[in-house]
C-alpha cells in the first residue's frame, strides 16, 4: 500500500471511531437507572468494532512510522493543560515596562 492509501485508510478509521463514539454518547441515558436505546448485544458489537479500529490504527501508524501516544480522556478526568489568558498581563519592571530611567 502506498502512503496515500494508508493515510486515506487512517482517516476512515478515525472517522469511524469518532462516529461510533457519538452513537454511544447519543444513546447513553442521562441517568444511570434509565434503559439504553440500544441492546446489550449492539453495545458489545460497538466495543468490538472500536477495539478492531484501534488495532488497525496502530498498524497503520507503525506502517507510516508515526508514534501514537493517544489514550482516552474521560469527561470527569482533569485536563493536563491549563489555558491562561495573557491579555490582562502587565509588563513588570524587570521587562523594561515601568522602569525609572537613570538621572530621573
Amino acid at each position: 500500500m502506498s502512503d496515500e492509501e494508508l493515510t486515506t485508510e487512517r482517516r476512515i478509521m478515525i472517522l469511524m471511531r469518532k462516529t461510533l463514539a457519538k452513537v454511544i454518547r447519543d444513546t447513553t441515558p442521562e441517568h444511570p437507572g434509565l434503559k439504553r436505546g440500544i441492546s446489550d448485544e449492539t453495545v458489545e458489537d460497538i466495543r468490538l468494532c472500536l477495539s478492531m479500529i484501534a488495532a488497525r490504527e496502530q498498524e497503520l501508524a507503525q506502517a507510516l512510522g508515526i508514534e501514537v501516544k493517544e489514550r482516552p480522556r474521560y469527561a470527569d478526568e482533569p485536563r493536563r493543560s491549563n489555558v491562561v489568558s495573557i491579555t490582562n498581563l502587565k509588563k513588570s519592571p524587570r521587562d523594561g515596562g515601568d522602569k525609572p530611567q537613570d538621572g530621573e
